[in-house]
């Protein structure tokens, strides 16, 4: 029986400790949080969980063997950090860590410690998402030419991290995952209309190998909350809508080229595909609960995660280049810039 621990009850970490009390081979034993109300409220709901608001004191007693880290953006690193330390198997939220270079060193103390680090990407672990996953490596879609995604809400607005890093990295994952690369190049533009150097609407375009590409709009100032992640492909396109019954789409659509080309007119004309849609069948399961189920198997059987600390770290070093970029006016930010100038600072070269 694997004992964990949740840190952090605000939004998100009262649900966590709901998907890993209902799991059989783990038990929420402690949870930690800086506010003693929020700390009754699940002690109420809870009571078997031992409350404490100091994550040291919970280092110190020997109440878990894996913590989950739900708090905000900036505190990931140290809290993470410590818990390797500690021996103990660690799930973060995502973004992993605020920087490439804190990433990296998670992954590094993880392995040192042969501990499992699991960052919380959790759409990875949805069924639509491996659905559509299927269907790219089995060539249903061809060959694929762009996904783009708006991840859109009237709040809530955060305010230690932008829309950027708050929303976006839900789509980064899923693009990176779904076409199974990094991208080699990022460009972002936005605004900071409520919080001056917090952005509220971000644009982020992302350029991969293969002549192909990714693009992400993320607000937190829409009208209208969209979840809505479109994959373009040279035999068909899929339309993944989070917030519909029938969560994707698949459409018989697209622009064919002439097979050759002679030199007449007519052979240079474009062919358009006008065909039907379908929605395949998808079994669904909580995408959460199926997350932290993963967790404690992985510590079960020793395997490494799909959403690993590489995983996580491919995921920051997007954000990372998109923060450069937005910052910047929106200029490109290769990603291969980033480990330069982290080795570079390392060994005291300025540029």
């Amino acid at each position: 029986m694997i004992r964990v621990g949740i840190i952090g009850l605000g939004y998100w970490g009262p649900n966590l400790v709901r998907c890993f009390s209902d799991l059989e081979n783990c038990k929420v034993t402690a949870v930690c949080d800086q506010s003693r109300d929020q700390l009754l409220r699940i002690k109420n709901r809870f009571p078997g969980v031992y409350p404490v608001e100091s994550f040291d004191e919970l280092l110190d007693r020997d109440l878990v063997d894996a913590v989950v880290i739900a708090t905000p953006t900036a505190t990931h690193f140290d809290l993470a950090m410590k818990a390797l330390e500690h021996d103990l198997h660690v799930f973060v939220e995502k973004p992993l860590a605020k920087t490439s270079a804190q990433c990296r060193k998670l992954v590094e103390k993880a392995g040192e410690r042969n501990r499992v680090l699991f960052v919380g990407h959790v759409f990875l672990h949805s069924s639509p998402v491996k659905k559509l996953k299927d269907m790219i490596d089995s060539d249903e879609l061809g060959r694929i030419n762009y996904i783009s995604s708006r991840r859109l809400n009237l709040g809530p607005v955060r305010k230690d991290v932008s829309a950027l890093y708050d929303l976006a990295p839900h789509d980064i994952s899923m693009m990176l995952h779904l076409l199974g690369q990094k991208p080699y190049s990022v460009s972002c533009s936005g605004f900071d209309r409520l919080n001056p150097g917090i952005h509220d609407v971000c644009n982020l375009t992302m350029m991969f190998e293969g002549n192909r590409m990714g693009m992400v709009h993320v607000s937190w100032l829409d009208p209208r909350k969209e979840r809505v992640l479109t994959v373009v492909g040279e035999k068909r396109m899929a339309v993944y809508d989070d917030l519909e019954q029938e969560k994707i789409k698949i459409f018989d659509k697209g622009i064919d080229k002439p097979a050759s080309t002679t030199g007449d007119f007519a052979e240079f004309q474009l062919s358009y595909r006008y065909g039907g849609s379908y929605s395949p069948y998808i079994k669904e399961q909580e995408p959460l609960k199926a997350e932290c189920s993963e967790f404690i198997r992985c510590i079960v059987d020793g395997d490494i995660p799909l959403t690993d600390g590489i995983n996580g770290l491919n995921v920051v070093e997007v954000l990372e280049a998109a923060d450069i970029s937005l910052r910047s006016g929106g200029q490109p930010v290769e990603i291969s810039q980033l480990l330069e100038a982290e080795q570079s600072n390392r060994h005291g070269v300025v540029r």
